[in-house]
């Protein structure tokens, strides 16, 4: 079968042939038809990630860990749990007969294997971290990447009032305006611009949720916008989750900046259960059946693996197909 092989540690993934997985005991043959390039992919193929090791180890093997695929009955499944040097960008591949989904009807391969685990990003804290509650203002910080528009629009499924997305790309911040934000930021302005829009946008009643996808400098920048500098009491708390790092891995965070603005800052994961997780996917299933979500998606050759690896995207994501 045709695969995209890695053979060293730190090189680019090849088109070549690979011999066909056989199933063992307990396991079944999936015939891909869909696996998301991600970042983690690449940070696991370069050897630089904590898990590299432990799912290579031994070169070479295929690259990537679930997808898209069929079984031989034709239904569409998203699947996991690949045994090395198998890997999910190939024709085909071979997992546990447990560790597949049913992919719901109307949901193709492309949208099945990038849109869900990204939207659940914006989901999870947006309803269970910060318990968004209808008519709520929120500051989606970085809006204009993949996981950022979605956000935008999970927002606004939920019942938000108004919605804020701030991002450095003109033309996506325009896009994100058409997928509910009633308000943009551009952050490729001074700061003392970005500060002042900052405060602008959140109106008289001020936000209620954060969604950060930023941190780094624009989140600084933030803190200080809303950052009281005279003494007065929080209308509300605002609740700021830190859910990406894309401007930075750090801050300066200056204790004025929480003593009485209100904000309480968590991590992604806060509020989140088992009984959240089923839920939360069977809801972006839902939406995506209905139609409700909707994602900029490349599909690329199996064959372009090696031009599609060193590519840079922003807003979207590239997906890999037979």
């Amino acid at each position: 079968m045709k695969a995209a092989v890695l053979h060293q540690f730190g090189e680019v993934p090849h088109y070549e042939d690979f011999p066909d997985p056989v199933a063992g005991e307990g396991e079944i043959l999936i015939h891909v038809k869909a696996v998301a390039l991600e970042n983690v992919d690449k940070a696991v193929a370069a050897g630089t990630h904590f898990s590299s090791r432990k799912m290579m180890p031994n070169l070479p093997a295929i690259v990537s860990f679930d997808g898209i695929g069929t079984l031989d009955d034709g239904r569409l499944v998203g699947f996991g749990g690949i045994r090395p040097p198998y890997g999910s960008m190939a024709d085909v591949a071979v997992i546990p007969k447990a560790y597949f989904v049913a992919v719901p009807d109307g949901v193709d391969a492309p949208t099945a294997a990038t849109v869900p685990a990204s939207a659940l990003t914006g989901l999870f804290p947006l309803k269970w971290g910060a318990k968004m509650q209808q008519g709520d203002t929120v500051l989606i910080n970085g809006a204009t990447g993949f996981a950022g528009k979605l956000a935008v629009q999970i927002a606004k499924l939920l019942g938000a009032g108004r919605i804020v997305g701030s991002g450095r790309d003109q033309a996506a911040l325009q896009a994100i305006r058409e997928l509910g934000a009633d308000e943009i930021i551009d952050l490729k302005q001074s700061d003392e611009k970005i500060s002042v829009a900052y405060a602008q946008a959140a109106g008289e009643n001020g936000y209620h949720i954060i969604l950060d996808f930023l941190w780094g400098h624009p989140t600084e920048l933030l803190l200080e916008a809303l950052t009281p500098h005279e003494f007065a009491f929080a209308k509300h708390a605002i609740k700021l989750i830190q859910v990406g790092e894309m401007a930075g891995k750090t801050i300066n965070l200056p204790a004025e900046a929480l003593r009485t603005s209100g904000i309480e800052i968590v991590g992604g994961a806060a509020g989140l259960t088992p009984e959240a997780m089923g839920e939360g996917a069977q809801q972006v299933w839902e939406w995506l059946g209905a139609g409700k979500l909707h994602a900029d998606i490349e599909c690329v050759l199996l064959k372009d693996i090696e031009a599609a690896w060193g590519r840079t995207v922003h807003g979207k994501r590239l997906v890999i197909v037979p």
